[in-house]
């Protein structure tokens, strides 16, 4: 069968890669076409536009990039048009891909989304557009599937396939050697995988290497973000070069030596925690995002590992809370053995809430064997 996968950022790419490794297993003649990034690419994707040139973060952004954002629709419908896929799968992406999903659906398209965008975060409404456009969710998180059920979706809990690729991980004795580092503890900074979101988070990170001597800092760079755009942050900054690394496309390997971390606000979040990484939750958006955001979103707490398990295990500063002041005695926080022990705790109940590995292979049978029962009714 052919299959089109629509993935915006550097997490879809991943889960979207596993999704399609698992789609193959069960549907040998399996053929791509995706928007994504190198490794859906490297899983035999025929890649049609990389997710570096898709990302608009915020409400701003989007707005001043709109006629970049509406060229990419046109030529993402006449694409799809033109390959004539089996099914259509949507990775997350929600501003794109509900646009993509309206309109397929009126082509007579069949359409699975796999990872839920968050609109049970904000704008719940759009439910109704999924439910009318989609043919069946494969949810993540423990508790779409209540959601989605609440409004009589067809619905799947695969359980979250990020267990399946950081339960390969392990501290590498090379890792230090390989990138300079002592014997002190590493506490990794990650700002983020949009250059707008970087530039925006990072300086004030690095406010805080300068106080803490007895500790080394690892910046996690982001595939799609050269190094000399974090080299030019560094320079600008107190900690300058000598007390700052960086290690490129290695993120998973960093959170594994990782004593502690300092980490923006999305999906790193939850990749932390189940590192059992003691983490501080940062954003920071535009003044004008952050004012929307403010009166749109309805939830509890910005960090995944927070809603899933439904309370405030992790400290979140938000706006004007991320500062250099809170940062420095948030960290220092987390050395503390007992806030460390409390949070071990909290990410073995983290574990247990997002169910057991093998999520991208439920999903990938699930999803070939609904295409299969689709095909003979």
């Amino acid at each position: 069968m052919n299959y089109y996968l629509i993935a915006g950022e550097a997490s879809g790419d991943l889960h979207g890669a596993n999704l399609m490794k698992a789609l193959r297993a069960e549907d040998p003649g399996a053929r791509f076409r995706v928007w994504g990034g190198d490794l859906m690419e490297a899983q035999g994707g025929e890649l049609v536009k990389h997710y570096r040139d898709l990302a608009f973060m915020g409400f701003a952004e989007v707005v001043a990039n709109l006629r970049t954002i509406l060229r990419n629709i046109r030529f993402c419908k006449e694409d799809i048009l033109a390959w004539q896929p089996d099914v259509l799968i949507l990775i997350d992406y929600p501003g794109f891909n509900l646009r993509i999903a309206r309109w397929a659906r009126a082509q007579g398209l069949r359409i699975f989304y796999y990872i839920s965008p968050q609109i049970w975060a904000w704008h719940r409404s759009r439910v109704h557009q999924i439910k009318a456009n989609v043919d069946r969710m494969y949810v993540i998180l423990p508790f779409e599937e209540d959601f989605y059920r609440e409004y009589g979706l067809e619905v799947d809990f695969v359980g979250h396939p990020l267990l399946d690729v950081i339960d390969r991980y392990e501290a590498d004795p090379a890792f230090r050697s390989e990138y300079g580092l002592d014997e002190r503890p590493v506490v990794a900074l990650l700002p983020g995988s949009r250059r707008q979101e970087i530039s925006r988070m990072l300086p004030t990170m690095l406010r805080v290497p300068p106080d803490f001597p007895d500790l080394q800092f690892v910046i996690a760079g982001a595939p799609s973000v050269p190094e000399d755009f974090y080299r030019h942050i560094i320079e600008q900054s107190p900690a300058g070069q000598q007390q700052v690394a960086i290690v490129h496309n290695r993120t998973y390997p960093l959170l594994a030596q990782a004593y502690a971390a300092l980490v923006t606000s999305g999906t790193a979040t939850l990749e932390t925690g189940l590192f059992a990484v003691p983490e501080v939750v940062c954003y920071k958006g535009s003044a004008l995002s952050y004012l929307i955001a403010r009166r749109l979103v309805d939830i509890p707490y910005i960090s995944l590992v927070n809603l899933v398990v439904d309370r405030q295990l992790l400290t979140e500063l938000i706006q004007d809370d991320f500062n250099p002041a809170r940062l420095k005695a948030e960290l220092q926080r987390l050395l503390d053995p007992a806030v460390r022990a409390e949070l071990r705790e909290g990410f073995g109940e983290l574990r247990r809430r997002l169910g057991e590995a093998g999520a991208s292979r439920r999903a990938a049978r699930l999803m070939v064997e609904r295409l299969r029962a689709m095909a003979v009714a």
